[in-house]
């Protein structure tokens, strides 16, 4: 250990940095957390940016569940500066962690990814039902509630006594499992419609419109379910049992790592599927940051 993490553990108000740069890879990873935090930042800040000043995507619903997930996206680069810069630990024992306050964001993607899928499904199999009953502000109602279930299990279980909140964390765990199964039904379920049902449909934009946004969200919940789903399974095998990698901070945490990658690659797929989202961003983005690549 290096002298310069050893004075930060002797002083309460300084956290010392993940690595001590006393191999060249420490070098690597450092840079690494700093570029990405702010790709992750900037592309997602962006996505929201460009839905939320763009009238004809706020109307959508299913920009509205883009909305939520970049909000979380945004928040999650903003944070690899401190989770991947500093010397974090927020496994137990936890070592100037956040109270899980930040990898939780991981979890309101999880939910809105989950609803989303139930929208798209809604939206192709049983469109005059959607029309009539899913509006803007249940979507949007839904989005929020998101976010409130996730961080009012994480109070719950910041604030009630040890043994309380082993059962909410194994319910947590369940509840999980039983989310990541449904994902995974429902995913096959669109892929199944996509490549079926809308084939009956008459061309038109409408059927465009809901091949596109199928395609997305089917892409979208395959990344990220392959990208969160090794931290999963560690956090499992570990609580279970005497196995599982144990890592010696945030930034070094392979299976973390690849799952807050899918902060960067969710933002990046909602671009590469959507035309429209990807004029909005350059409309009130990019093109302001580099107008000569309009000319």
């Amino acid at each position: 250990m290096s002298a310069g993490r050893d004075a930060g553990n002797s002083s309460a108000s300084f956290i010392p940095l993940s690595v001590d740069f006393s191999h060249s890879e420490d070098y690597v990873i450092y840079a690494f957390h700093l570029a990405f935090a702010t790709c992750v930042s900037v592309l997602a800040g962006s996505v929201l940016a460009g839905i939320l000043r763009t009238r004809a995507l706020r109307a959508q619903n299913r920009f509205v569940f883009m909305v939520n997930t970049s909000i979380s996206d945004t928040l999650t680069g903003v944070c690899v500066y401190y989770l991947g810069l500093f010397d974090v630990q927020e496994g137990y024992p936890s070592r100037n962690g956040t109270f899980h306050i930040l990898p939780s964001l991981l979890g309101v993607n999880i939910l809105t990814f989950m609803f989303a899928q139930f929208d798209r499904y809604c939206a192709v199999c049983h469109p005059f039902f959607y029309g009539r009953y899913i509006s803007r502000s249940v979507v949007t109602g839904v989005c929020v509630y998101c976010w409130f279930h996730i961080y009012a299990q994480l109070l719950a279980s910041n604030v009630v006594p040890v043994g309380m909140a082993a059962k909410i964390y194994a319910f947590s765990i369940a509840s999980l499992q039983a989310i990541v199964l449904t994902k995974v039904v429902l995913t096959v379920k669109l892929y199944v419609v996509a490549n079926f049902q809308l084939k009956r449909e008459p061309p038109g934009p409408d059927k465009e419109v809901k091949k596109e946004s199928l395609r997305i969200i089917i892409v979208v919940v395959i990344t990220f379910l392959i990208l969160w789903l090794p931290s999963f399974v560690n956090i499992i095998v570990k609580q279970v049992s005497r196995y599982g990698l144990v890592f010696r901070n945030e930034a070094t945490n392979a299976f973390a790592l690849m799952a807050r990658m899918n902060a960067l690659s969710t933002p990046a797929l909602y671009l590469w599927g959507s035309p429209a989202l990807r004029a909005a961003v350059w409309r009130v983005g990019w093109g302001k940051v580099l107008p000569e690549w309009t000319r």
